[in-house]
């Protein structure tokens, strides 16, 4: 299977097993149950440390992921500050951050922050689990690459293409760009199955004598 390349992949190829464990800290003033770690959890912190955090309770638990990370437009400013145990990485990110459209390596650092956060968000998806990754046309070939490796090329399940917007933008000097992608991969696609909801005639009504469309009924 072909793999993608970028610039500072070896530095992070296991950087996803070097992050320390760390307990996660309840904080009694908005906390319902402190005590009750497996109730619904709002975790404030670095997302690389918290995703290592809720492993030793959750590997292998999660059925459903969705993430939506940096698009990478050039626009945003992310900053890249995992701490790799790389002068010549420590170096690197220091240029250009945050990251935006002047750094003409913002697609390798995007990739090296997206690399092990996959990792670590693949060991907590069940064996019937999928993950949802939202994305747009800046990122999305890459993505797909990297997931095809760290996923496997036969869990990618489909990339759903939903459109964001009706009117075109007049600023626009190529092409308007109304619609952002979706990718789906499963842990294991031979067991995973989606949650279809039943059909009824508010969700399926008669095409021949109805033209309202799905959304218009919120189905």
């Amino acid at each position: 299977m072909p793999t993608l390349e970028f610039k500072g992949k070896q530095h992070i190829y296991a950087h996803h097993l070097t992050v320390p464990y760390r307990s996660l800290v309840a904080d009694p003033e908005r906390s319902l149950n402190p005590a009750d770690a497996d109730d619904n959890l709002i975790i404030h912190g670095d997302n690389l440390r918290a995703l290592k955090a809720l492993l030793p309770r959750y590997a292998g638990k999660v059925k459903c992921i969705y993430i939506d990370p940096p698009y990478n437009t050039g626009n945003e400013g992310w900053v890249y500050n995992d701490s790799v145990n790389s002068p010549l990485m420590g170096e690197w990110i220091k240029k250009n951050s945050p990251v935006d459209g002047e750094d003409l390596e913002r697609h390798d650092k995007w990739l090296c922050m997206m690399w092990p956060r996959l990792h670590l968000l693949k060991e907590l998806l069940a064996d019937d689990g999928a993950i949802f990754v939202s994305i747009d046309d800046h990122e999305q070939h890459h993505l797909r690459m990297l997931m095809d490796e760290i996923f496997g090329e036969s869990n990618f399940i489909s990339t759903i293409v939903w459109h964001k917007m009706d009117s075109p933008k007049n600023t626009a000097i190529h092409i308007s760009g109304d619609h952002e992608n979706i990718h789906i991969y499963a842990k294991n696609s031979r067991t995973w199955r989606p949650n279809h909801l039943p059909r009824s005639e508010k969700c399926w009504p008669d095409t021949k004598t109805q033209t309202t469309t799905l959304a218009d009924l919120g189905c």
